[in-house]
């Protein structure tokens, strides 16, 4: 049996998934980077199954869900709730502070000392990721909130497509 309509409808609702996370980057990040891009989905069907995988650079669920600080974490302002946390030692030792020196490369920006003198980027780099470290990332939700919005008129539209789907097949079955 050919479940067409089915399939248009989980495309659908990837595709608008997608789109709604991104915007959301876009919005609160303004970022089109390597996350932005990276954002996708495919559709698996099977016999008698069907399955939408999502795919996105590896720290974009740290983005989203956020990371719990070492030290401090607030409620209303950090990631209170995630199951990430610094600290824990399941990372790699270094690896905020190398990819924050990398970042701050790309984006060629310095802060002067008190005596006005340029700050290197190691020193940068150190600064900032001993605050993130301290602190942690706050929840972005930026992937979470489309995908369970989307999901609650999926049953429904599933649904009405199944009944397309049968009666074609019924039709096409009785000629």
């Amino acid at each position: 049996m050919d479940f067409a309509n089915i399939e248009v409808i989980l495309n659908n609702y990837a595709k608008k998934v997608i789109s709604d996370a991104r915007k959301n980057l876009v919005d609160d990040h303004k970022s089109l980077g390597s996350l932005y891009n990276s954002l996708n989905y495919s559709l698996e069907t099977e016999v008698g199954a069907f399955l939408v995988n999502f795919f996105m650079e590896d720290y974009g669920k740290f983005v989203d869900k956020g990371v719990k600080g070492k030290t401090s974490t607030y409620p209303e302002t950090r990631a209170a709730l995630s199951q990430f946390q610094y600290g824990s030692g399941t990372g790699i030792k270094g690896g905020l502070t190398k990819g924050i020196k990398g970042w701050l490369g790309k984006k060629r920006f310095q802060w002067r000392t008190k005596t006005g003198q340029f700050m290197s980027y190691d020193s940068m780099a150190f600064l900032i990721a001993r605050s993130i470290y301290n602190k942690g990332i706050k929840a972005n939700l930026f992937f979470s909130k489309p995908f369970e919005n989307e999901l609650k008129g999926l049953e429904n539209s599933l649904l009405n497509a199944f009944v397309l789907d049968v009666e074609h097949a019924i039709i096409l079955g009785t000629k």
